[in-house]
């Protein structure tokens, strides 16, 4: 059922929206933007005369008109984005068949210290897995944009502190972190997603081949 709104007006054209109109924006806006649009961004549409409770049903509402097709609207981390269902995935990857390369264990580790003891040090790192941790583990992470500096630890040195990012969290299709799967279950969900081509690193050469060497 729509929700009962009383028709929205928008200032420049002078003219009034009905809830119907307005999920067509909605519709449009996501189905055409190679982004996640975050709910201040679609506010804009409206001139902000919108509020975010507002056009949070109406987002929902759209989801499910969606439901039983193909193409799916989704919530994460960074926003609303439409999106091919996983079981249509397996054609579309037919239309670029290059594998993405897949991250090495020391990657996959690294990672999942971050996401789950964050915010952490590469000294806590280190002292979780037993090794050193090589700068281009870091890099790769940084790279992809799923790792950032989020503060310094006050202590001789202030070393960096690492915590994931809203981008980590939108390439696994989740919300928050709350949504992560069991530590055991990151790896390959991980790599579940590289298979669906939307994890592809921008470092192949640092994927299979980090070295556990100190720096």
């Amino acid at each position: 059922m729509s929700a009962q709104l009383m028709p929205l007006k928008v200032p420049d054209p002078d003219e009034s929206l009905t809830p119907d109109e307005i999920k067509q924006i909605l519709e449009t806006a996501l189905l055409t933007s190679q982004e996640p649009l975050s709910l201040p961004e679609l506010r804009k549409l409206f001139e902000d005369e919108l509020s975010s409770a507002v056009l949070g049903r109406l987002l929902e509402e759209v989801r499910r008109n969606w439901d039983g097709k193909n193409v799916e609207l989704v919530n994460i981390a960074s926003g609303w984005r439409f999106q091919a269902r996983p079981e249509m995935q397996k054609f579309l990857d037919r239309l670029n068949p290059q594998k993405p390369p897949r991250y090495s264990r020391a990657v996959l580790e690294t990672l999942a210290i971050i996401s789950y003891r964050q915010p952490v040090t590469r000294g806590d790192i280190e002292e979780i897995r037993g090794v050193a941790v090589s700068s281009s583990i870091i890099r790769t992470l940084e790279s992809r944009g799923w790792i950032s500096t989020v503060g310094y630890r006050e202590v001789p040195g202030r070393p960096a502190l690492y915590g994931t990012t809203a981008e980590f969290l939108s390439d696994l299709n989740l919300r928050c972190l709350e949504e992560l799967p069991p530590l055991e279950d990151l790896g390959s969900l991980v790599e579940h997603q590289e298979n669906r081509d939307l994890l592809s690193s921008p470092n192949p050469d640092l994927a299979e081949n980090d070295s556990e060497k100190p720096d």
